[in-house]
């Protein structure tokens, strides 16, 4: 089972909640078919969804494919509020090499 764009993080001491995001380009952008999965302990179907600040599915599920561009959040009771992840509508642009032609 190939795990590419995931890692583990492992914490001694109090959990947190983190907010995945597949594919895993930073920033993620509407074009790529984004999916947001909240982890952090708890029951997922506790898992509260915040959009832009505002609540936008309260026990909602562990994933969510996003079709709107903004700033995405996910709660969970045991761990608290994950960090943001922003979801854009823009054009991605990736950095590749020059190639020298001889």
């Amino acid at each position: 089972m190939e795990m590419a764009g995931k890692v583990t993080l492992l914490l001694w001491g109090a959990q947190t909640t983190q907010l995945l995001v597949e594919p895993p380009w930073r920033p993620a952008v509407l074009w790529d078919r984004v999916t947001l999965t909240c982890q952090g302990s708890g029951t997922a179907s506790d898992t509260t969804w915040y959009k832009d600040g505002r609540s936008w599915w309260p026990n909602g599920p562990e994933n969510v494919s996003v079709t709107y561009s903004g700033t995405y959040r996910c709660y969970r009771p045991g761990s608290g509020l994950s960090p943001p992840v922003i979801v854009s509508n823009d054009w991605l642009v990736l950095p590749v090499p020059v190639q020298m032609q001889q």
